[in-house]
Parts: structure tokens; C-alpha cells; sequence
């Protein structure tokens, strides 16, 4: 068996103010964290010695930044107001080099079902632009899996100049949307750079899901890891959590569950 993953968590999961959630993250031992650039650290409002200082911060928990993420409310699918949402993008990548991660996550919009969709030239211009942006900066933008089939994001990322895109791995959302995580990983294969470990169910009568609390729900995280052993798979494990009743709870439950998985 190869040498477990990293483990990080999303620090949304914890719902605390941020030097209270890294506190928490540390005390559960975990590798790295992921960070919002949006609500808990934004770009714009952090000079070069506040980075350093957190880079300071972070080092003394013994904590990386595993990804940061940035979700926006529109896709880069949708005109208006793209070109300051490429912008704040491209800001989230460099922060997210300044930290020392390479991986900067959102979902990325609808996928068009065939290029003669007029928001399929929108949306791969502004992918092709972040693509070589990342590139440049050593920070890659990786879709998140949920709102289509992995087959269909996979026909996005192939589309794209190689490397353009990266892809978040998300089996919860898949399962709640009615899509099959292995499928997914089968699809995209070498493209996953990062995996939030969330879980959900599907309930088929009523054709909606939810999510449950990791290892209780209709991922099967053993296999997955399987699959993405065989791609070559080394990057970070993140827990995600978002509807906790008690967030530091149910996150150090699924930190555990994680690592008894090896």
C-alpha cells in the first residue's frame, strides 16, 4: 500500500474566525488547511508583511496551505462582470503562490454541452487566460467537480491547452447531484490535483441528496483512493464539512476516519 495522503482541512468547515480555526486544525494534527479567499483572507487587504507574518503564523502551528480557495458566484462561463472576476482570480492564484500552494479551487460554471453553445468561446478564453496566468505564477486553477458529470468536465479540460486546469475532486457533490465518483475519477484521471473529502447520499425517490457526515454516506472512499493510486495520486486529502452540527466534532471525526483508512 503507498504512504497515506496528506490531510488538510477547509477551514470554512470549522466556522470560527481564522486565527481560531488554525488553532483548531493544528490541535487536530492535521498536514495543511485550506483557506478562503473571499471571507477569511482576501488579497486585496493583505500587505506583503501581513503575508509574511501569516507565513510566520502558519509555521509555528506546523501548518501548510494546501489550497486556497476562491468561490465565486457566477462561472467563467457568464459575461458580465468576467473580466473583474479573471482578475480577482488571477489574484487568489498569486496569493495562493505567495503561501507556498499550488492549487487555487472553484467551481467553474456550467459546462456547455458542445462549442456551438455561445458560452463555450466565453468560457474557454477566460480558462485559457487563467491557464497561462497559473502557469506563469506556479498556481493552478482546479474546477470542482459537482454540477456535471466527470465525463463532461473532462471534455472541458481536454479542450483546453494542456494544464490549463486542474480539477478538485468533490465525491459528495458528485453523489448529491447524482453522479458516481469512480466514474469521475476514471474520466479525469491524471487532471485531479486536489480531493475535498466529503460525503452525501442520494435519495432516488425523491431525486435529491444531501450531505452526511464523512464514512456514513454512499462514497466509497477505499476505492477512490484506489483509483487515484493508480493515477499517480499524491496530493492533499481536505475535509470538507458544511452542514455540522458541531463543526470541530464531525471535522476531527472525518480527520480520523481518513487515517484509519491506512
Amino acid at each position: 500500500m503507498a504512504a497515506p495522503l496528506p490531510i488538510a482541512i477547509r477551514l470554512r468547515s470549522l466556522r470560527m474566525p481564522l486565527r481560531r480555526a488554525l488553532a483548531a486544525a493544528a490541535q487536530l494534527k492535521v498536514a495543511a488547511v485550506e483557506i478562503d479567499a473571499r471571507t477569511e483572507l482576501r488579497p486585496g487587504e493583505l500587505s506583503q508583511t501581513g503575508r509574511r507574518q501569516f507565513r510566520k503564523l502558519l509555521e509555528d502551528l506546523n501548518l501548510r496551505v494546501a489550497a486556497i480557495g476562491f468561490p465565486t458566484r457566477r462561472g467563467y462561463n457568464v459575461v458580465d462582470d468576467l473580466e473583474r472576476r479573471i482578475d480577482a482570480t488571477k489574484d487568489a492564484m498569486r496569493l495562493a503562490q505567495e503561501l507556498g500552494a499550488t492549487v487555487v479551487v472553484n467551481q467553474v460554471g456550467r459546462v456547455p454541452a458542445d462549442s456551438a453553445d455561445p458560452e463555450w468561446p466565453i468560457m474557454m478564453a477566460a480558462l485559457t487566460d487563467l491557464g497561462g496566468f497559473g502557469n506563469r505564477v506556479g498556481a493552478t486553477l482546479a474546477a470542482e467537480t459537482g454540477s456535471e458529470s466527470g465525463a463532461d468536465l473532462a471534455r472541458l479540460v481536454a479542450a483546453l491547452p494542456d494544464g490549463a486546469l486542474g480539477v478538485t475532486l468533490n465525491p459528495g457533490n458528485l453523489i448529491v447531484n447524482g453522479f458516481t465518483p469512480l466514474d469521475a475519477v476514471a474520466a479525469l484521471g491524471r487532471n485531479i490535483v486536489y480531493v475535498h473529502a466529503k460525503d452525501g447520499i442520494r435519495d432516488r425517490a425523491r431525486g435529491r441528496g444531501e450531505e452526511v457526515p464523512l464514512g456514513r454516506g454512499m462514497t466509497d472512499f477505499p476505492a477512490i483512493l484506489g483509483a487515484l493510486e493508480d493515477f499517480g495520486y499524491r496530493g492533499f486529502l481536505c475535509v470538507e464539512r458544511d452542514g455540522a452540527d458541531d463543526p470541530v466534532y464531525e471535522v476531527g471525526q472525518a480527520v480520523r476516519y481518513l487515517q484509519q483508512l491506512y
